[in-house]
């Protein structure tokens, strides 16, 4: 198999790499591909270096896959000519997930949507929405859905290798000489990611409620959120108060969860932490409670590394999946 990574000098895609080793998917040929900053390096693949190029026309042709990890803007512009090369292109930026010919997948929860591909491109949704469905579709299988309320609780290497660089030099006490956040981040809780729209609500807490509805396929699905960066390295946590459609108590929630792929439950006392989250691909659940006033509302926290399952591993889970189809 050809592979084509868009973004390989960067976090998620050098996390990508590592998926796809650990996974054993077998890469006959890698073509890493960055900024100009970036042509002339190289990345550690299958037991040797490749040379990292920019991308361009022709760059695509031959490759089964390319995952893309560079940005909305690159995506736009990069995303139809490695399509119309012949790839099927896996894209983890925001610039195609909204797109109604463009399938947004998480394999556990809609897997059989990245069949249906008619632009040749599959979406990869935000990091901190694909550990909330992973949570909410085994909720929804036991109880049905009814209203999620989310806030989140997002690490820096969200906003990417500036956002580590920033919180380095703040721990170390210097001014970052650029920052993605909009306040210092070490010791704090900044209650904004992305921009402000004209409701109140940020970029990101729209993408949280568009992108859960159209991959949990429940278009009037009540869902709000609330995003908040804290100075965590990697892991992503949520708070989430779902409500079902029937009744459903602690006992069912715990059984749900625990026949869900994906998935790892924790109970009684054992605590869903970021740090135990970092470098692994399951979902970690705890904290069940139902709630006092309601049999059909619960409270849940999700945690998952977003590098990691909120990026990387999902985009090549679903590309094992795109590659299986075509074998079949």
């Amino acid at each position: 198999m050809k592979i084509a990574l868009l973004g390989a000098t960067g976090a998620v895609g050098r996390t990508m790499l590592a998926v796809l080793a650990e996974r054993g998917v077998e890469v006959d040929e890698l073509r890493p591909l960055a900024s100009e900053r970036s042509r002339g390096q190289t990345v550690a693949f299958g037991g040797r270096e490749w040379t990292v190029d920019v991308p361009a026309p022709g760059a695509f042709e031959g490759c089964d896959v390319a995952l893309f990890s560079a940005g909305a803007a690159r995506s736009r512009e990069w995303a139809p000519v490695a399509a119309r090369e012949g790839a099927v292109v896996i894209d983890n930026s925001s610039a195609w997930r909204m797109d109604a010919s463009v399938p947004l997948v998480v394999p556990e929860v809609n897997g059989a949507e990245a069949e249906r591909r008619p632009l040749g491109i599959i979406a990869n949704p935000n990091c901190s929405t694909i550990q909330l469905v992973v949570a909410l579709e085994a909720i929804r299988r036991a109880a049905g859905l009814k209203r999620v309320v989310v806030t989140t609780f997002q690490s820096v290497s969200g906003a990417g290798q500036s956002g580590i660089d920033a919180l380095h030099a703040e721990r170390a006490g210097r001014t970052p000489t650029a920052t993605p956040f909009p306040a210092p981040i070490d010791g704090n809780a900044v209650p904004r990611i992305g921009a402000l729209g004209a409701d109140g609500f940020t970029e990101e807490e729209t993408k949280v409620r568009n992108e859960s509805r159209k991959i949990l396929g429940m278009p009037q699905l009540s869902v709000a959120a609330t995003c908040v960066r804290v100075p965590v390295e990697v892991g992503h946590s949520i708070s989430a108060t779902v409500e079902a459609e029937r009744p459903l108590d602690v006992a069912g929630a715990h059984a749900a969860l625990r026949a869900m792929p994906g998935v790892r439950l924790l109970e009684g006392e054992s605590l869903p932490l970021a740090r135990d989250a970092a470098g692994r691909d399951e979902v970690l659940v705890g904290r069940v409670r139902q709630d006092p006033d309601s049999d059909r509302v619960l409270h849940l926290w999700i945690v998952a590394d977003n590098l990691r399952k909120g990026a990387a591993t999902n985009a090549i889970q679903i590309a094992e999946q795109v590659l299986q189809g075509a074998q079949r």
